[in-house]
C-alpha cells in the first residue's frame, strides 16, 4: 500500500473510532450516509487535493449536520415541554420561553464556534466561506448577483451594505434546523435590504420588471 493510502486509512479509522458509540446510539447508518453524501458535495467545491485533508473536512461537515440535528431535536423537545407545563400561565410561559430562547442561542453559537474551529485546522477563510454557502444552498452569493444585475448602478457603499446583510443572514441560516428556516432567515434579511434600497431611492419593482424583460428577450 502506498504511503498516502496508509495515511488516509489511518485517518478514516481514527475519525470513525472517535464516534462509534454516539453513532450506534443516536444515528442509523442511513442517516450517517446521508450526512456524508451532503458533506462530500460541499467538499467537492473546495479544490482540496490532499486526500487526508479532504476526508478530514468531509467528516467535520458531516458531523456538524448530525450535531445540529441533535441540538435542534433537544431544543424543540425542551420548548414543547415548557409550553405544556406552563400553558395555563401565559405570563410565566412567556418568561420561560424567552429564557429558553437565550439558552438555545448560546448553544447554537457554541456549536458554530466549535465547527468553524474544526474547519480552520484544514481550510483557509475563503474555503470556510464556501462551506457556509454549501450549508445554505448558496443563497447569499446568488442573491447578491441578482441585486447587482437588477441594480447595476449601485454604489460601492450600497453593494457593501447588501453583502454584509446577506453574510449576516448566512451566519444565522447555517445554524437553522430546516431548509424552510434557512430560507426564512434570508427572507428576513432581504426584507431589510429592500427597505434600505427603497430609502436610498430605488424602485425595486420597476427594476425587477426591467431585468425580467431584458432576460426574456
Amino acid at each position: 500500500m502506498k504511503r498516502p493510502q496508509i495515511i488516509l486509512t489511518a485517518v478514516i479509522l481514527l475519525l470513525w473510532g472517535t464516534f462509534p458509540r454516539a453513532f450506534a446510539q443516536e444515528w442509523d447508518s442511513d442517516y450517517i450516509n446521508v450526512t456524508l453524501e451532503r458533506a462530500d458535495k460541499i467538499v467537492a467545491t473546495l479544490d482540496i487535493t490532499d486526500p487526508v485533508t479532504r476526508e478530514s473536512v468531509k467528516q467535520t461537515i458531516a458531523k456538524q449536520y448530525r450535531d445540529l440535528s441533535d441540538l435542534h431535536e433537544k431544543q424543540d423537545g425542551r420548548k414543547a415541554g415548557t409550553k405544556e407545563k406552563w400553558k395555563a400561565n401565559p405570563d410565566k410561559l412567556k418568561k420561560k420561553l424567552d429564557k429558553l430562547s437565550k439558552k438555545s442561542e448560546k448553544e447554537s453559537d457554541q456549536l458554530k464556534r466549535s465547527f468553524i474551529t474544526g474547519l480552520s485546522h484544514d481550510l483557509d477563510g475563503e474555503q470556510i466561506a464556501k462551506v457556509k454557502d454549501g450549508l445554505t444552498y448558496s443563497v447569499a452569493p446568488n442573491t447578491y448577483k441578482v441585486y447587482l444585475q437588477m441594480l447595476p448602478e449601485l454604489t460601492a457603499a450600497q453593494r457593501e451594505h447588501i453583502w454584509e446583510n446577506l453574510i449576516e443572514a448566512r451566519e444565522k441560516a447555517m445554524m437553522a434546523g430546516t431548509s424552510k428556516k434557512k430560507h426564512g432567515w434570508f427572507g428576513k434579511y432581504k426584507g431589510r435590504i429592500n427597505n434600505y434600497l427603497a430609502a436610498e431611492g430605488y424602485d425595486l419593482k420597476k427594476a425587477s420588471e426591467t431585468m425580467e424583460a431584458a432576460m426574456s428577450k
